[in-house]
């Protein structure tokens, strides 16, 4: 186990993008700077797409004019193609992420293009953020575990994607179980296979807790010196175009779990779960996280 390991805060996009509610955009200015406060350092706050695709996310170039700099804080966001590249450079986001999948269909729904369509669209977006920024560049694979639509999805094809992805100058890549079924074992196994053609340090998972089988496919894989994990506070999360997608990984839950691990993580676990109280009572909805629920152990 490692204290090097990175947890990326993805709740203000990932964890809003499929809620009924759209929060007002200083609702959502409050949780990044609670976040902040807790001690988190990678947050993703927004995506830069069409409004009518994910409306909870319409107000993103308000939000990230505003949003407060802090000290050894990174703000990302995802951003689909060229105009949402140069909506993020406008807003002033230097890191930005992007998204492909294992799965063709699952592709097709998500972003409107093949998997190989969608490598070209990232050779041409990747060439030109180098132009504009010196900030990370990442990439998730989505449904690398398993697709609503095609089912099960073959390791060789990640890892073949994953090699893709590599060569056209990918900063990290990010195995995301984007429903939920994978299985410690099979997490760890694809894990150690994708490390085969990327060092470990470079990659990070984002796991959905559908199953409940999170946290232990972290746990996992802890010792194989990944990079980061994607985590989501109150559990928040889904997708609109994965069916039966729940919430991701919940970041009090993962917290509390790397700190009784030894795992410094450097991050407030009181402050944290009270965020996640804050967030899930702004939502009307019932917090997922297990630890902001019980509270940290007396």
């Amino acid at each position: 186990m490692t204290n090097d390991l990175r947890i990326v805060e993805v709740s203000p996009r990932d964890g809003l993008q499929s809620e009924l509610l759209t929060l007002p955009t200083e609702v959502k200015l409050d949780l990044i700077q609670r976040l902040v406060a807790c001690g988190l350092k990678h947050i993703e706050v927004t995506a830069f797409v069409r409004s009518e695709r994910l409306p909870q996310l319409a107000d993103a170039d308000q939000l990230a004019v505003q949003l407060a700099p802090s000290a050894g804080v990174q703000f990302s966001a995802l951003v689909p193609n060229e105009q949402g590249l140069e909506r993020a450079h406008r807003a002033g986001i230097e890191n930005i992420a992007f998204f492909t999948a294992a799965s063709e269909t699952f592709c097709g729904k998500n972003i409107g293009c093949s998997i190989e369509q969608s490598l070209q669209r990232y050779h041409t977006l990747q060439h030109a953020f180098r132009q504009l920024s010196n900030g990370r560049l990442r990439a998730y694979i989505s449904c690398a575990f398993g697709c609503p639509y095609e089912g099960g999805v073959e390791p060789a094809s990640v890892v073949d994607l994953v090699a893709k992805l590599v060569a056209l100058g990918c900063d990290e890549i990010v195995l995301a179980d984007t429903i939920g079924v994978a299985t410690p074992l099979q997490v760890r196994h694809l894990a150690r296979q994708v490390a085969g053609v990327v060092p470990a340090g470079r990659l990070a998972l984002h796991l959905h807790d559908t199953r409940g089988q999170a946290l232990a496919s972290i746990y996992a894989c802890l010792d194989l010196g990944i990079g980061a994990v994607d985590a989501s506070v109150a559990g928040l999360g889904g997708c609109p175009y994965a069916p039966g997608a729940t919430g991701n990984l919940a970041t009090e839950d993962l917290v509390y779990m790397l700190e009784g691990c030894g795992v410094n993580t450097g991050i407030d676990l009181d402050g944290l779960i009270e965020t996640g109280r804050f967030i899930s009572a702004q939502l009307g909805r019932t917090n997922q996280s297990r630890a902001g629920i019980a509270g940290r152990r007396v």
